[in-house]
């Protein structure tokens, strides 16, 4: 069993958890909040034997566990992956893992000195059949004539935004908005399945304190575009797309990819792998068989391939932010 610590106790810790739960290879031990008592009732919900913690030092020094998931504000990312490679701690952080390529080629040079750490960036759908059905699809078609991926998702938070408070997925020091929050998922889909673009724009419709709720990004390549629309002040309930000569696949989400379609003129051709009801199952299925054998050197060159691809998304998600003028308290504290 490997042994997890967590740190947040929001809706996404408790997927994830019930995830490795209902994968049998994973047991919860430890979670950090910043209220002892968040913490010992989340992790109260799976067993009795788990331990909460409201000291960070503490929880990584005093916690039972080999491996830790990190869903805190985006901004605290970086710090708090730092501090569990220094610990000696596996490391699974949602995305986006870092708010800046400075960040990132710091936890690089770590991850370089504690090359027996692993370090995993939590893009749920990077490691779904229907994303992987995807990307062996394009790598079949003869030509490519550009894509339109789209995720628009109405934030649960904007309506307190909207009363005049800042919550954290709309705030610059937490390093939130629409592209980080919700255009991570369709960078890593263009990434993935095109390559890294020649250049890159965002044309972000900014609300009154500088942060993007929607915008419209374009990822450049020799012979063809890819649009991403993205938004958390609205929600958009258009399929996404992908152009070959004659024949186009067809998803309903560029995100969730519960529907693909490949379709030629009027044939169809149906490409929906099963998919488990748990979202974060497949990753949570992905790291564990990598955890369970950390000595293979196959394994390593796995965890590496996935990270070059992070780099990549970071990278990406960097220039589009630089090229709307969008500036993180996390850029700022790097200069």
């Amino acid at each position: 069993m490997l042994k997890l610590g967590v740190i947040g106790t929001g809706w996404i810790t408790k997927q994830f958890v019930e995830a490795a739960r209902e994968n049998g290879s994973w047991e919860l031990t430890s979670v950090f909040s910043r209220s002892i008592e968040k913490a010992e009732q989340f992790g109260h919900e799976f067993s009795e034997n788990v331990k909460g913690y409201r000291d960070l030092y503490q929880f990584f020094s005093e916690g039972d566990f080999e491996v830790v998931y990190i869903a805190s504000p985006n901004s605290l990312h970086f710090e708090q992956s730092r501090q569990a490679i220094l610990a000696g701690k596996h490391v699974i952080v949602e995305k986006p893992a870092c708010s800046n390529p400075a960040e990132m080629k710091v936890l690089q040079r770590l991850l370089r000195r504690y090359n027996n750490i692993y370090y995993f960036e939590a893009a749920r759908h990077f490691h779904e059949p229907n994303f992987l059905k995807v990307k062996e699809t394009v790598k079949q078609m003869d030509t490519i004539q550009g894509a339109t991926l789209t995720y628009m998702k109405y934030s649960s938070k904007y309506d307190d935004f909207l009363a005049g408070n800042e919550p954290n997925v709309f705030s610059l020091d937490f390093s939130g908005g629409a592209l980080q929050d919700l255009g991570v998922y369709l960078v890593y889909d263009a990434v993935s399945w095109f390559g890294l673009p020649d250049s890159v724009s965002y044309t972000a419709t900014k609300l009154r304190n500088g942060i993007d709720g929607k915008g419209l990004a374009l990822l450049n390549y020799p012979k063809y575009t890819v649009t991403l629309n993205v938004g958390k002040t609205a929600n958009s309930y258009l399929t996404s797309e992908i152009y070959g000569l004659r024949e186009t696949i067809i998803m309903d989400n560029a995100a969730d990819l519960a529907d693909i379609q490949s379709v030629d003129g009027t044939t169809k051709q149906v490409l929906t792998q099963k998919s488990a009801i748990n979202p974060m199952a497949a990753e949570v299925a992905a790291f564990a068989s990598i955890l369970q054998d950390p000595l293979s050197l196959d394994n390593k060159q796995k965890m590496e391939d996935w990270l070059a691809v992070s780099v990549q998304v970071n990278r990406v998600l960097y220039d589009l932010r630089s090229s709307a003028k969008i500036a993180f308290r996390a850029d700022k504290e790097f200069r």
